[in-house]
């Protein structure tokens, strides 16, 4: 969980270089990478590059690019407004509907994503501890989040899971570059700009959507001015560090995305094997480092998927929270503008940690399957969300000269547009 920090009183660069000091100001970036990096990218990714190879490495340039314009002109939005707006109140003065619309849809997907994580954590667990209680262990994981987040010992465990994270990530990164991969198919999938037929169990359009709706798409984009306001970062002059940052968040999303998509594609793809269980993409690791691997990438993904829980179950109830408090304004005359302080709040919390569970019963669609199908549904609120954006982010009367350029203004079109036909394809795909 996001822990507060103050800027110094001094905003001006250090004399000297200080490890510590850019760690501090990297916050918000670092916190963005891990609250991005969850199983949506790591499904996504290895099913594009097991099934697909490089063939659709252009859906992931063109949503990680998506992504960088969109969290960076909701951070300037918030940073930059001449009202002191959030991003939430941004939307709230276009129209009212626009408020009911990411109330809904935060507490839809707040569940959703939480459904798929809860339940690959309790798959990962019960296959670490060698029983056969997915079930059993995915109520564990739930009750623990709710035990321990918000507590002081929660910053020991969410840092061991960090440093678990990190060290799965090396061992992707150390695969993809011991697999040698093929730069020139990178280049031509990343400029090839087309859908390959189907192959194995996941169609190709749906992979597509999976992608966009994981990574430009996602409603955790909204978490990030969050981040930003608790790390002090509120005007106009940390609009260069924001951007700055985020840019590094970025960079570091698209090196793991690019590993996971290459062991996919040169490790999975030649052996035949299709991600369809996370034992699949656990045969990557053991291949090439045995027992210990196919351990490492066990703990790694608990790791990232609590950590991921519990990161969502802190963001998304504020999110939630303070969309309800845009449509009933008198709540947050009366609670103040201390989310936690609403009572509704704690009930947010409870919705998005507790109903995902219904998920992990029998009979409901397998991990892989439910994680591709959630990302996918993140493409129906993207054209609300960019549409929402370009106006609000182009109103001379609140930003003055920090509106978008051209080239942002293009690029929300451009992704408004992209999302209305992606959605419209795979309806007419699904239902034909």
């Amino acid at each position: 969980m996001a822990r507060s920090h103050t800027l110094p009183r001094n905003d001006s660069p250090a004399r000297g270089f200080s490890l510590k000091g850019l760690l501090a100001l990297l916050g918000p970036g670092i916190i963005a990478v891990l609250s991005w990096l969850g199983a949506g990218d790591l499904i996504t990714s290895s099913v594009a590059g097991s099934n697909y190879g490089y063939a659709m490495m252009w859906v992931l340039a063109v949503s990680l690019l998506l992504r960088f314009l969109i969290v960076n002109i909701i951070a300037r939005f918030q940073l930059c407004n001449n009202q002191g707006m959030s991003i939430l109140e941004g939307y709230a003065q276009l129209h009212p509907l626009f408020a009911w619309f990411m109330f809904g849809y935060a507490l839809l997907m707040g569940h959703l994503m939480n459904a798929y994580m809860i339940k690959g954590a309790g798959e990962a667990l019960a296959t670490l501890l060698h029983i056969n209680q997915p079930l059993l262990c995915s109520f564990a994981v739930v009750l623990a989040v709710w035990l321990l987040v918000g507590r002081n010992v929660y910053s020991l465990i969410e840092g061991v899971m960090k440093l678990l994270l990190a060290i799965m990530t090396l061992a992707f990164l150390s695969l993809a570059i011991m697999s040698k991969p093929d730069v020139g198919s990178i280049v031509a999938g990343t400029v090839g700009f087309s859908i390959p037929a189907d192959e194995g169990v996941h169609g190709a359009l749906l992979v597509a959507v999976s992608i966009i709706g994981a990574v430009a798409g996602s409603i955790a984009n909204f978490v990030h001015p969050y981040v930003m306001r608790e790390k002090g970062w509120t005007g106009p002059e940390h609009k260069r560090l924001q951007r700055n940052d985020l840019l590094f968040a970025v960079i570091v999303g698209i090196v793991i995305n690019l590993a996971i998509w290459i062991v996919g594609a040169e490790i999975l793809r030649p052996n035949g094997l299709e991600v369809n269980t996370l034992n699949d993409l656990a045969a990557a690791l053991e291949i090439y480092f045995g027992q210990f691997g196919w351990f490492l990438f066990f703990i790694g993904v608990f790791a990232t998927l609590f950590a991921s829980i519990a990161g969502k179950t802190t963001a998304f109830p504020r999110l939630i929270t303070d969309a309800f408090q845009r449509i009933r304004p008198a709540r947050r005359e009366r609670y103040g503008k201390v989310f936690h302080a609403d009572p509704l709040h704690k009930w947010f919390t409870l919705f998005i940690l507790v109903t995902p569970l219904v998920w992990s019963l029998p009979g409901m669609p397998d991990f892989v399957t439910l994680t591709l199908a959630v990302n996918a549904l993140n493409i129906v609120g993207l054209p609300i969300i960019s549409l929402g954006l370009l106006i609000m982010s182009n109103q001379k009367s609140l930003l003055g000269n920090y509106r978008n350029n051209w080239f942002e203004n293009l690029a929300l079109g451009a992704a408004t547009i992209l999302a209305v036909w992606v959605a419209f394809t795979l309806a007419t795909d699904l239902f034909a």
